[in-house]
């Protein structure tokens, strides 16, 4: 657990590096005198759209890198590995499709928001570049996570993506350009990142076009190709569960809904960014273990993933939901996005349940049984749209974020239980139940003690003692030997200097 701790730290950091310029970005998105609810709505329609986009466009071969790496690395000298090649390849013919049905479905989308969001139709096309950078990206991104070069792309999408952005909104802000052409620029962002990472993997010497099939792939190319249909339908269906909310509350409400919306999402995923880094890192980690039948290692790994991601998740939930309110407040941001408290509440408890269960879904997908995303992944769409389209058509925003919590408690459930009775691998103990208990005895004591202060007096006393009591509960009942461990490795480190 060493090395996945190592990188999971640098990893986060970087992230939470990225979570503070976005802190920033957002900021300025929704501030006084700034980006309407409803121009903040369309850039959030640009990333769903591309995530869409990307799952369809990617064929489903993200998945098949990490999964197949070792066997390639194990039996090939670098140069002769031809995985990466191909899955570049079916990601352009993947494109070149997505291009021509982005055309043939265009009468679409005009029909379904010229209403309530025109301002998506004036901005359609340059929805396509953003989604071919994406799409680009990411499946140059899981390559560098099979290399476990997970830090590299992790700085580049979660920071320097962000530092991108963060031009743009001053540019936009000073009025030194339209919000027209802070589109455009917007749209070429993900491209920039790919070509970062791109000529970096290149120059380093990690990255080889070869085009002969190799052995390896004459090998496995059924079971590639077998899991990667698989794997696509999986993909498409969870991309389309991430993301269907924004457009129904589009269609429904409008892009000012959607860019409340937006910024109690943005909010609530500050929780999932541990739950990121540890994913990209544990990848090529569990792949080795299953390959290798290291089934130990990988309950050890699932294990600790939960834990720690559960008090990762209940420490960073607890500091936000104590001090949302006042947040919006003394920064002086719009007062409509006040309608977003409640949101941020059920989708912060919606992070929780999915920190809390590890990675299920990267155990699930390294393995034998990959087949099994898929059957969850239907099983999850299947409860998300109807009841986000219905929840949001009667309740309006609350009512998608009440329809993600039911979805993805089903979800990881199923997956929990797959695990547990497939290969015995049960990760929770009386420590969950301890961690529970700490976090809501933590914000009770904030709650009752601070409540009558306002503003950054509040705020700053809200944090210190919630996070102090979190920390001190965590080393007093020792509820993660992660803890202790880093503890020592800090405590070394500090005394060699």
């Amino acid at each position: 657990m060493g090395s996945i701790r190592k990188q999971t730290i640098i990893s986060s950091v970087l992230v939470y590096i990225g979570f503070a310029i976005g802190f920033v970005n957002h900021y300025f998105y929704t501030k006084n005198g700034s980006f309407t609810p409803e121009q903040f709505g369309l850039t959030r329609i640009f990333f769903d759209f591309a995530q869409n986009m990307m799952a369809f466009g990617a064929l489903g071969v993200i998945p098949v890198i990490y999964k197949f790496y070792p066997y390639y690395k194990d039996n090939l000298e670098p140069r002769k590995i031809d995985l990466m090649s191909w899955a570049m390849l079916a990601s352009i013919i993947g494109f070149v499709i997505v291009l021509v049905s982005g055309f043939v479905f265009q009468p679409f989308f005009v029909e379904k928001y010229q209403e309530k969001s025109p301002l998506i139709l004036n901005y359609y096309y340059w929805m396509f570049p953003f989604a071919m950078g994406m799409l680009f990206f990411s499946v140059i991104e899981g390559f560098s996570w099979a290399l476990q070069l997970s830090v590299v792309s992790n700085f580049l999408k979660e920071t320097l993506l962000r530092v991108i952005t963060s031009v743009l909104i001053g540019l936009f802000y000073f009025k030194w350009i339209s919000f027209t052409v802070f589109i455009y620029l917007f749209a070429f962002q993900y491209l920039a990142i790919f070509l970062f990472l791109f000529i970096y993997l290149l120059r380093s010497g990690h990255l080889h076009f070869h085009f002969k099939i190799s052995r390896v792939t004459r090998k496995f190319w059924k079971k590639i190709l077998s899991m990667q249909i698989l794997i696509y339908g999986g993909t498409l269906i969870a991309s389309v569960a991430a993301t269907i909310d924004s457009f129904i509350i589009a269609g429904f409400q409008g892009l000012t809904a959607v860019g409340i919306f937006v910024f109690a999402q943005f909010t609530a995923n500050v929780i999932q960014v541990p739950q990121r880094s540890i994913q990209a890192v544990s990848s090529s980690f569990l792949s080795r273990a299953w390959k290798d039948k290291n089934y130990g290692e990988i309950h050890r790994i699932y294990s600790r993933s939960c834990i720690n991601l559960l008090l990762m998740s209940l420490f960073i939930f607890g500091n936000i939901w104590l001090n949302a309110e006042e947040g919006i407040k003394v920064l002086n941001i719009q007062q409509d996005y006040l309608n977003s408290l409640n949101v941020i509440f059920i989708l912060g408890i919606v992070r929780i349940i999915d920190a809390g269960t590890g990675l299920n879904a990267m155990v699930i997908n390294t393995s034998t049984y990959w087949r099994f995303d898929f059957i969850s992944g239907v099983v999850l769409i299947g409860l998300r749209l109807p009841l986000t389209y219905f929840m949001i058509k009667e309740y309006g925003i609350i009512g998608s974020a009440y329809a993600e919590l039911i979805a993805y408690a089903t979800y990881n459930f199923i997956r929990y239980e797959f695990l547990r009775r497939k290969f015995n691998m049960q990760p929770f103990t009386m420590k969950t139940l301890y961690s529970l208990l700490l976090a809501v005895a933590a914000y009770f004591i904030c709650k009752q003690s601070f409540s009558a202060l306002s503003g950054w007096i509040a705020i700053i006393c809200n944090a210190v003692v919630f996070s102090g009591i979190m920390i001190a509960g965590i080393f007093v009942f020792k509820l993660t030997p992660d803890a202790m461990q880093l503890y020592h490795v800090v405590k070394k480190r500090w005394s060699n200097e």
